[in-house]
């Protein structure tokens, strides 16, 4: 009986050349980590579909470029260098919002910003701080009563994760008067009635605004305690 496990492994020249893309891909992403790592501040534009894909898993669904690019200017609008914004489980946002910020011609004020993730991947930035809905008032002490705008796209179109974001929300913003605080929350039009009772006291409605994502098809909406102009609020007898 011939014995194989000595046999060489050969490959045709087709398999070796995906091989070396393979390869040569990896590299190339790993050599931008380790970039983002060092010059966190200082990297050419962003790129969220290359740098951090989505994991459906974990009920990750990055919205268009379009549509993080619009929520970040809506956050930095009026912003200066004491405004403190809290980015919770939205990364798509806080990467188009450092594009923003890093821009050569970007000469506004820039806020404090924080990006409450899971997702370890986002640790490169100094401003991640590790979040578990789990935990939701698990987050630094210093971050208490600390933040002047936030935007919240809580993952899973459920319950328990909507209140336990609200918790948070109440737990890290100054106050919850639409004078003082900037919110916004994107997630499921089936979550409306639920968000506009959590964060009633922040004065929160639902917007003509639709967020768009690159691959989710679930219907989206935008509730937010203020209207700009990219949105206005609907009419009550439709929410």
């Amino acid at each position: 009986m011939a014995d194989f496990d000595d046999e060489p492994i050969t490959l045709s020249a087709g398999a070796l050349d995906a091989l070396k893309e393979f390869y040569h891909e990896r590299d190339v992403h790993v050599e931008k980590f380790e970039k983002l790592k060092t010059q966190a501040d200082a990297v050419e534009i962003l790129s969220m579909r290359d740098m951090f894909k989505e994991d459906w898993q974990e009920s990750q669904f990055w919205y268009s470029d379009d549509c993080a690019t619009l929520l970040a200017e809506q956050l930095l609008d009026g912003a200066t260098e004491e405004t403190t914004i809290a980015i919770v489980s939205a990364p798509s946002v806080f990467v188009a919002m450092k594009n923003i910020l890093n821009a050569a011609d970007y000469t506004l004020p820039k806020p404090k910003l924080h990006l409450l993730e899971h997702d370890h991947r986002f640790d490169v930035f100094p401003e991640f701080i590790y979040y578990d809905l789990n935990d939701p008032l698990k987050v630094p002490v210093e971050l208490k009563g600390s933040v002047d705008r936030f935007i919240v796209d809580p993952p899973f179109l459920n319950m328990d994760t909507q209140t336990k974001t609200a918790l948070t929300i109440r737990h890290i913003t100054k106050s919850t008067n639409p004078e003082q605080v900037r919110a916004i929350i994107c997630t499921g039009e089936r979550m409306q009635d639920l968000v506009l009772r959590l964060y009633k006291s922040f004065g929160m409605r639902t917007t003509t605004y639709e967020p768009e994502h690159h691959e989710l098809q679930n219907e989206f909406l935008c509730y937010a305690n203020y209207e700009g102009s990219k949105w206005s609020f609907k009419p009550v007898a439709q929410e």
